[in-house]
């Protein structure tokens, strides 16, 4: 078989504790992403609304003063940073969209500073302690991937990772990384057997998508306690054959720099070509919500 050319890129997650104060976080944001261009990542994503603590453990009218435009403050600080580093960052935003319609949106700014890419989440979840849909309108631009000067990477948020069809979307839509910023950890004292059966699904579920679809996918999560809610960390990165690349710790920050093969996208799909033999032509019921 022949040998293909190596497309090597470098992936940046930061995995952060998020304050109280947005500007704070704003501030430590651009000097961690920095950090991570100063170690040579070249795509950098952050934590699902990185610019805040993780607000929707209740539903609090005040807090949709958290919200900001796109573009905003947020895009344009980081937008700045993206250029003068020649990097792409993909960073996780609570939109005001327009009075009374708020989403939960993901941007990817280029390496110039401009907005490559808006995705905005799709499924919005509604349970203790993530109360989303007081505060977000589910998305309405789809599943998509943008191309980036190092590579052509999706975007999805949270919730939507446990959601197999998303992870093909976007991967039909010829993203060779998807990215997954997130914001999930432990909100009851259920013991620790039940905790790390927890963890281990989330990772598995998302190992599964890079395996399904043939692409990388990075994980950054949040890590900290903050009010009823343990995030977990666990930030990873893992290749289109499922193996994890590189992992972070459960509870501490931390920044992982991850060198991604982007043959491997090629290679894998040569010998798993599961995007080949789908039966497309039956598939239809697909779209119905339960079928008896």
């Amino acid at each position: 078989m022949t040998t293909l050319p190596a497309r090597s890129i470098r992936l940046g997650l930061v995995q952060m504790r998020c304050a109280p104060d947005p500007d704070e976080n704003l501030e430590r944001t651009v000097v961690k992403v920095d950090e991570a261009a100063a170690r040579g990542a070249q795509i950098v994503c952050l934590p699902e609304l990185f610019r805040s603590r993780y607000f929707c453990q209740s539903e609090e009218n005040e807090r949709f003063a958290l919200a900001e435009p796109i573009p905003g403050p947020s895009t344009e600080a980081l937008g700045k940073l993206a250029a003068a580093r020649g990097i792409v960052v993909v960073a996780s935003l609570f939109e005001r969209r327009a009075a009374g319609l708020y989403h939960n949106t993901a941007v990817t700014l280029g390496a110039d500073g401009a907005i490559a890419g808006v995705y905005r989440k799709m499924h919005i979840p509604d349970d203790p302690l993530y109360y989303e849909k007081f505060y977000f309108t589910p998305g309405d631009l789809g599943f998509q991937s943008v191309e980036t000067r190092f590579a052509r990477v999706g975007t999805c948020v949270c919730w939507d990772q446990w959601f197999p069809e998303a992870a093909r979307l976007t991967a039909l839509s010829g993203a060779e990384c998807l990215f997954y910023p997130t914001a999930i950890g432990w909100q009851f004292d259920v013991g620790g057997e039940m905790d790390a059966a927890q963890h281990d699904a989330w990772r598995t579920i998302q190992r599964a998508h890079a395996i399904a679809n043939g692409v990388f996918v990075a994980v950054v999560n949040r890590v900290g306690s903050e009010d009823a809610i343990r995030f977990w960390g666990g930030s990873f990165v893992a290749d289109p054959f499922g193996r994890v690349l590189a992992s972070a710790g459960s509870d501490a920050e931390e920044t992982l720099v991850v060198d991604c093969d982007l043959g491997e996208v090629e290679r894998v799909r040569q010998n798993w070509p599961f995007l080949r033999d789908r039966r497309i032509d039956a598939y239809g019921d697909l779209t119905r919500r339960w079928l008896r």
